[in-house]
């Protein structure tokens, strides 16, 4: 595997930033790419050289993000349900404005739709139908109802400015989980 350049990755990170920067300002249907190159100080041109648009540049960051949560839960496998939220809330409050910006956004709607199809995904591992507390119940009903509760509730959580601390919030959310699935 070659190495990428880091002059090359300093300037894709400076343009992940401005982007999400000018998406917790405004609309995204109103940033344009002078907009987005001037905050990461780079030329239009410059942002050409590694994305296709300003639409290239955010699906690449989402894609980015729920990548990392992927390998994330992929090296979690072992742990039980509060630890590895524990670790999941450190990610997002690592990540604040990336999340809290792309939770709130009324144009980031496509990205609320991503991480809810990656936890139902995540949750659809962890559902067992065939025995204890959800013998004989509906695996569709179970997942979705346990995803979007995961998923409001992170919301809330970084929309209201992170009101508990990573852990806390991890055990009160773990706790309500293992409860469930």
């Amino acid at each position: 595997m070659s190495k990428v350049d880091r002059r090359i990755l300093k300037t894709q990170e400076a343009l992940k930033k401005a982007v999400i920067e000018l998406m917790s300002e405004k609309n995204f249907d109103d940033i344009t790419i002078q907009d987005i190159s001037d905050r990461a100080n780079v030329s239009r041109g410059t942002i050409y050289l590694h994305y296709l648009d300003k639409y290239d540049l955010l699906d690449k960051l989402m894609e980015e993000h729920i990548n990392n949560m992927s390998n994330f839960c992929e090296s979690a496998t072992e742990m039980d349900f509060i630890e590895s939220t524990v670790h999941c809330m450190e990610y997002f409050e690592s990540n604040y404005l990336f999340f809290s910006t792309m939770l709130a956004s009324e144009g980031a709607k496509y990205f609320r739709s991503q991480f809810l199809k990656f936890n139902i995904e995540e949750f659809r591992k962890d559902v067992d139908i065939t025995k204890g507390k959800n013998y004989g119940r509906n695996e569709d009903v179970i997942v979705q109802f346990v995803a979007n509760a995961y998923v409001g509730s992170v919301e809330w959580w970084l929309k209201n400015g992170m009101p508990y601390p990573p852990r806390v919030m991890a055990e009160q959310v773990g706790d309500l989980l293992e409860r469930i699935v």
